[in-house]
């Protein structure tokens, strides 16, 4: 299959992507086309808001079928933990734009309302979830986590242009293309939450800064002075889940 864009390199992916096997009870398949997913589906309320939850490029949903989940569903919600290609039990193999293509069948397949539903993107989920809101902008709130602002800046922490045998310019003009967060967030009227630790040392708080100032109103941050980059959850748990719980309740206003 030919390349979506030069964004998905093998040498990028190798380099941005660390999948890894691993099974899960009941996976709930996502067709794809030419690849399934291996997602996770906790439907446990007939009425309620589904978190969708876009995990980082180091974690699989095994890692979120648990806590996270029972914390999801203590606060009344129905849990969709979407897989990435090449990640768990998912065909395929990861690609940064490529993936992009995945997030309408993801959505889809929830067999929910827009109206019903909330994105949750964490790091590298950020881009998958603000594709999300991009594609359909009626879904009732989006969450940002650890997210990503930059994505040019990221890849250069990698990858030169010159071992994928590109330009700079081509490296950022694809970047540009398919990752605009900014001007994604521009045509994105609903609620969004930011959150982001103060001492991340992977990506820097400044991008959770940049994402909130994209986002339109009613927009909410909250910068933690606990944890970092892949502990903020665990360092923050009460509150995460709180803030979470508060903004989904200012959703059913």
């Amino acid at each position: 299959m030919a390349m979506k864009s030069i964004l998905d390199h093998k040498i990028i992916s190798s380099r941005y992507f660390f999948p890894r096997p691993e099974p899960i009870a009941e996976p709930f398949w996502v067709d794809c086309g030419e690849h399934s997913l291996a997602c996770w589906y906790q439907k446990s309320f007939a009425d309620a808001f589904t978190l969708i939850h876009f995990h980082g490029n180091g974690e699989v949903v095994a890692d979120y079928c648990d806590d996270f989940a029972l914390e999801v569903q203590k606060l009344g919600l129905n849990c969709f933990l979407a897989e990435y290609r090449g990640y768990g039990l998912s065909e395929g193999q990861p690609a940064l734009s490529g993936m992009l293509d995945d997030v309408p069948h993801i959505i889809e397949a929830t067999g929910q309302r827009l109206d019903k539903l909330i994105v949750f993107g964490r790091s590298v989920g950020s881009l998958y979830a603000l594709q999300a809101i991009n594609v359909f902008p009626d879904i009732a709130g989006c969450i940002i986590e650890s997210g990503i602002a930059d994505l040019l800046e990221r890849i250069m922490l990698r990858v030169n242009p010159e071992e994928i045998q590109v330009s700079y310019t081509e490296l950022s003009q694809a970047v540009a293309r398919d990752f605009n967060h900014h001007q994604k967030f521009e045509m994105y009227k609903k609620p969004v939450l930011i959150m982001h630790s103060q001492y991340d040392g992977l990506v820097d708080v400044t991008h959770g800064q940049r994402l909130f100032e994209w986002a339109n109103e009613p927009k909410e941050i909250h910068i933690f002075e606990r944890g970092d980059h892949n502990s903020v959850m665990y360092y923050n748990y009460e509150q995460y889940f709180s803030l979470i719980k508060q903004f989904m309740k200012n959703l059913e206003r």
